[in-house]
C-alpha cells in the first residue's frame, strides 16, 4: 500500500483556491538540498523544476525569486523588475523567520506574509512546472499560469543559467 502524503498548507491554500496541481513526493538528502538532486529524483528536466529564493530589496523590503534550478537569480534584473536600487538574499538563518519555511522546503505559496513574487519567464514554458510543496521530500506539479496569478506573481526575466 502507498505511504499516504500528507497535505501541506500549500497544498491546503490551492486546493481552497480551486486549483489543480499534483503532489510528487521524492527521496531527500538532508546533504544535498539542489534543485539538481530534486530533478534527478522526480526524474524531470532541470529548467521544469523552480526554486524559490527569498532576497530583500533596499526600497521594497522582501521579495521572492521562483527560478529554474538550472539558473540563478540576475540581481541586477531582479532590482529593476522589483523597482529597486538593490537586491540582496537574505541570509540563511533568517529564512524561516521570515517566511515559515526551511531551506529545501520553501514554497511560493503560503509564506508567513504575502510577498512581490518574480517568476522567471521561462517558467511559461511548459504545461506544468515543479516548485516546492512546503516541506523537503515534497513537490508540487502545477500549471505555470495557475501558479503565478495565485501568487499574484511577476513574470520577468530575472535569471540566468549557471
Amino acid at each position: 500500500m502507498a505511504k499516504k502524503i500528507e497535505k501541506t498548507n500549500a497544498a491546503r491554500l490551492l486546493d481552497r483556491a480551486g486549483i489543480r496541481y499534483n503532489l510528487i513526493p521524492y527521496e531527500f538528502d538532508e546533504n544535498d538540498l539542489a534543485a539538481q538532486h530534486v530533478a534527478e529524483s522526480l526524474g524531470q528536466d532541470i529548467a521544469r523544476v523552480f526554486k524559490t529564493l527569498v532576497l530583500h530589496g533596499d526600497k521594497t523590503g522582501h521579495i521572492v525569486c521562483v527560478v529554474p534550478g538550472n539558473c540563478e537569480v540576475e540581481l541586477k534584473a531582479l532590482a529593476k523588475a522589483s523597482g529597486n536600487k538593490k537586491v540582496e538574499m537574505i541570509a540563511m538563518k533568517d529564512l524561516l523567520q521570515v517566511t515559515g519555511y526551511i531551506r529545501g522546503g520553501c514554497s511560493p505559496v503560503g509564506m508567513k506574509k504575502s510577498f512581490p513574487t518574480y517568476f522567471h519567464s521561462t517558467a511559461m514554458d511548459f504545461d506544468t512546472i515543479y516548485v516546492s510543496a512546503g516541506v523537503r521530500g515534497l513537490q508540487i506539479e502545477i500549471a505555470p499560469g495557475e501558479l503565478v496569478k495565485f501568487v499574484r506573481g511577476t513574470l520577468a526575466c530575472v535569471a540566468v543559467e549557471n
